[in-house]
């Protein structure tokens, strides 16, 4: 019922626009933007903040970086964790939300909340992008900066995009405002599904162009740096397994001058934020400003304990012997704020890369990333033993030997587990699963703390989440993904 008058109104609004039925007082339909209305099912406005000159310029810039903090906090202080971690070997998701079980059992459903919340997100995030990049190439000011505010907007634009496409596949691809509302716009308002490929297209001229700009590195880490675009081109390329680029890319931030921090756990403490290591990391002040709040969704002090560390995360720490990187990564607290059957009260592990509530920064990309893709690439493009060095510098600061690995095989298994132990509860477990054919071999085979199955029912379908039904009951147009 809820379509079909949906796309009675649609029909309509086509006709009177056709005939010149719909009238104002001047006999004129006003066709002035819209703002706060849907678009691709996506929750994006039509229209962003007026940009006349350079100072709005950099307010409607600021407002694309503020939505990582406040807007869009929920998405890039929580959910990013319970995506790229809680969905893996690494962690449950805990809690007490039914929406968070699915995740954890890969039961997903088209109606579930958090599915739909993380898709609206993302879209207000590539909105108040769309709003700078479609503006500020027509005011007047220094061509300089004015390359620069592009490029960092196309960046962020491009973030938002490659977690679309990772999460749900085909999405409205929305590069552009929507202007005021024609016959001939409509079918911008309610637009299918762009191919994946054309996704990854996109992302990739986003960065290319940015890349030209030669954004500075900034002692704020949280400004998009020529060294996070060359991050994420890397990354993109990770993902369509372009080794050649993936190495190209990655020499590019190497030789920028990052370095890593000598003791692993300056990136946790709080004291030591925006370090060599950072490439990039969204800075947290007060509340007033934006708060980290995630830090009490993790620890079990002010919350219910988010992102729980798995017993196989755990095991898989012990079994490398890898002290350093698990205390800094996994704590255990006696005494939590909410108790129930399922959570002891005694020595319960939570996650702890996040501490300094509401302070604690949040590093999207570091060094550490970057030299294990290093690895990567040498060993997909068959030096396996330049790839072994990249591997032993983020291993030595653990104060772990070499690794033994010395087949191109044994050093992607070496390269995985790397990563799964350096980069554990930042979010890139999952994507890393996903990208290299692993997710279901590897979910598969993960046994509670009793050694016994936990007969994950995954398959490719579940790679992908569903397009939120809510989104498909305002767009017509939005097809379903296979198995949903």
């Amino acid at each position: 019922m809820k379509k079909t008058f949906k796309n009675s109104i649609y029909l309509f609004l086509a006709a009177a626009l056709a005939t010149g039925s719909i009238t104002s007082c001047s006999d004129q339909l006003d066709l002035k933007p819209i703002s706060n209305t849907t678009v691709g099912g996506s929750g994006q406005g039509t229209s962003g903040s007026a940009i006349t000159d350079s100072s709005s310029a950099e307010t409607a810039l600021a407002s694309a970086y503020s939505f990582f903090k406040t807007d869009g906090g929920e998405y890039y202080v929580l959910d990013l964790y319970n995506i790229g971690d809680s969905q893996s070997d690494n962690a449950y998701v805990g809690a007490d939300n039914v929406a968070g079980f699915e995740w954890d059992e890969y039961r997903v459903t088209a109606t579930n909340s958090w599915v739909a919340r993380d898709w609206s997100y993302l879209y207000r995030h590539v909105a108040r992008c769309n709003n700078v990049i479609s503006r500020v190439p027509n005011i007047t000011m220094d061509q300089t900066r004015k390359n620069q505010i592009l490029a960092e907007a196309k960046t962020i634009r491009a973030r938002a995009y490659f977690d679309l496409v990772r999460l749900f596949g085909d999405v409205p691809l929305i590069i552009d405002e929507t202007p005021a509302v024609t016959l001939e716009n409509l079918s911008k308002l309610y637009p299918a599904r762009t191919p994946a490929s054309q996704v990854y297209t996109q992302i990739l001229k986003d960065l290319t162009e940015a890349e030209t700009a030669n954004l500075p590195q900034q002692a704020n880490k949280q400004f998009v740096s020529n060294g996070a675009v060359c991050t994420m081109l890397a990354k993109v390329y990770a993902t369509q397994g372009n080794w050649a680029k993936v190495n190209e890319y990655t020499d590019k931030v190497i030789s920028q001058g990052y370095s890593l921090v000598s003791t692993f756990d300056h990136l946790w403490d709080g004291a030591h934020e925006n370090s060599s290591e950072a490439i990039w990391e969204l800075n947290f002040e007060d509340w007033s400003t934006g708060g980290n709040w995630g830090v009490g969704m993790f620890t079990g002090t002010d919350w219910k304990r988010f992102c729980n560390p798995s017993n196989d995360m755990i095991k898989a720490y012990i079994d490398e012997q890898d002290s350093v990187r698990s205390k800094s990564t996994i704590t255990y607290i006696d005494n939590v704020h909410w108790v129930d059957k399922y959570l002891s009260v005694a020595h319960f592990p939570f996650f702890n890369k996040m501490r300094v509530q509401p302070t604690a920064n949040t590093i999207l990309y570091r060094l550490a990333d970057v030299l294990l893709l290093k690895a990567e690439a040498q060993n997909e493009l068959g030096n396996t033993s330049v790839a072994a060095t990249y591997v032993d510098q983020v291993r030595s600061r653990a104060k772990l030997n070499p690794t033994t690995a010395t087949t191109q095989s044994d050093m992607r298994l070496a390269i995985e587990k790397e990563r799964r132990l350096e980069l554990a509860f930042e979010g890139h477990r999952w994507f890393d699963l996903i990208r290299t054919g692993r997710a279901i071999p590897v979910m598969q085979a993960v046994k509670d703390g009793n050694g016994n199955s936990l007969n994950y029912v995954i398959n490719q379908n579940k790679l992908v989440w569903p397009i939120p039904q809510n989104e498909r009951d305002k767009n017509a147009n939005l097809t379903q993904n296979a198995g949903y």
